[in-house]
């Protein structure tokens, strides 16, 4: 298999872009989008956080055949040099960097920037593949090309200082990025605000949607007369959940790539993630007026007793909690720091500000509001220490939660409710590049919903 690596800071991804990913498409059998994490040589990459980011070059380039967005550098706030991305995919097929003509000037004499500024570039220039991108307009010394390369020519110019500069100026820039690229910029201001938003309020009125429905519950599967059959994913402005907090979890796992708005009608029982259907139906539907939260996700990671490394997302929570009848031994670091040497408990939980209000409310923390910028790690059943229940977090921190003695008191892992097995380790954090974008009609938004719960209201969610 031959495959394409076309990294960079894609700082908005403009129509450009997107035509060189398609260009690339045609010739090879998978192309990589990587945006790369934060650079020492390009501070503009830290000017809008990652996980909008992400998000933009989710868009962009999601929908395209043959096309994946890998997140790793964002996620894992790096930057991969092009010598370790051929390690890391050659074992996948043929590796074929993405470079522009400018970088290959001077090769003939040894000069050109790859050759004099890449890590390994020397050594890059005689065994890699390169897919030499041209300008029209612009001569190229053949006699420059690395020994193994192939030019594209560009048809379509353009580049991402340019839409930033057009947005910080309040212009038009509707020819130079895609449709859902600009919603989304427009919607939390970015490029333009010098903070980004959290949340935007809009209409999904006459906004097409991709129908969701919980299949094993009949009022779930009764309300899509009132709703209608939805369109296909790919055609939807928004997905619409019917069912109850688990089904809307289980959407989110499934398709938070795809960087749609969530909008839930409660056919459950508490509903702290949807809307409740007198509101939802009350207005024509979709509804008018909405209230878009973008709340970021759990990153996650797993060890196995075999030293095995799994990762995974989370939307609520994840937790270790004990698999026998023994109580679980359990070592809580943050930030590398051991906070709690030895945690007697029935196990212990992290969650999100929006999954403040399943189990960790439960196990007694206090719920937060949405958008607050922290976390919570919450004991369950705690019996030592004694009068330890709970810890607000801040969202740059790392938890990570071990198992002290996985043979005599093994613990199992749970993320959203979905078993991940026995582990002897979890570590998590807030993810830099995985959020869920979730609708709420603006009369009855989180925020009156956590209200109720703090102040007891005898209120339907």
């Amino acid at each position: 298999m031959r495959i394409a690596i076309f990294g960079g800071s894609f700082n908005p991804p403009g129509n450009h872009h997107r035509a060189i990913a398609l260009l690339l498409a045609r010739e090879f059998d998978e192309v990589r989008v990587i945006p790369c994490g934060p650079r020492p040589d390009k501070l503009i990459t830290g000017s809008i956080p990652a996980i909008y980011r992400a998000a933009l070059c989710d868009l962009a380039f999601g929908d395209l055949p043959k096309v994946i967005v890998d997140l790793f550098d964002l996620e894992q706030a790096t930057f991969t040099r092009n010598h370790e991305l051929q390690s890391r995919f050659s074992p996948d097929g043929e590796i074929w960097h993405v470079v522009g003509a400018d970088l290959i000037a001077g090769g003939s004499e040894s000069t050109s920037l790859i050759q004099r500024t890449w890590a390994h570039g020397a050594e890059l220039w005689k065994t890699a593949h390169f897919a030499v991108l041209t300008r029209p307009g612009h001569d190229l010394d053949e006699a420059d090309l690395p020994p193994n390369s192939k030019l594209f020519p560009l048809e379509e110019m353009g580049s991402s200082s340019a839409i930033r500069d057009a947005l910080s100026r309040d212009e038009d820039v509707d020819t130079l990025v895609t449709p859902r690229v600009l919603d989304y910029i427009e919607r939390y201001g970015l490029y333009r605000a010098p903070i980004p938003g959290t949340y935007a309020q809009c209409s999904l009125h006459e906004a097409p949607f991709h129908l969701q429905a919980d299949a094993h519950n009949p009022k779930a599967q009764a309300w899509i007369q009132n709703t209608g059959p939805g369109v296909r994913e790919e055609d939807a402005s928004f997905i619409t959940v019917l069912g109850g907090d688990g089904a809307m979890l289980r959407c989110i796992r499934e398709h938070w790539r795809k960087r749609l708005p969530f909008f839930g009608i409660n056919a459950g029982h508490l509903g702290f993630l949807m809307n409740a259907p007198e509101q939802a139906f009350g207005y024509p539907f979709p509804p008018s007026d909405v209230i878009l939260r973008q709340l970021p996700m759990l990153y996650l990671e797993f060890e196995t007793a075999k030293g095995e490394i799994k990762t995974a997302y989370g939307f609520n929570d994840a937790w270790l909690e004990r698999s026998t009848s023994q109580s679980a031994w359990l070592e809580v670091s943050v930030n590398g720091v051991k906070r709690l040497p030895k945690l007697v408990a029935d196990g212990a939980l992290v969650a999100t500000a929006a999954g403040s209000t399943a189990y960790a409310r439960s196990m007694g923390a206090s719920p937060l509001l949405a958008d607050t910028p922290a976390w919570l790690l919450v004991g369950s059943n705690v019996m030592e220490p004694a009068h330890w229940r709970s810890a607000l977090l801040s969202t740059d921190s790392t938890v990570e939660i071990r198992c002290l003695s996985p043979e005599h008191r093994p613990v199992q892992a749970f993320v959203d409710g979905l078993s991940m097995g026995e582990v002897v380790a979890i570590r998590a954090r807030i993810s830099r590049a995985a959020a869920a974008e979730l609708a709420f009609c603006a009369s009855h938004d989180m925020a009156d919903k956590i209200a109720a719960i703090q102040f007891h209201a005898a209120q339907s969610f």
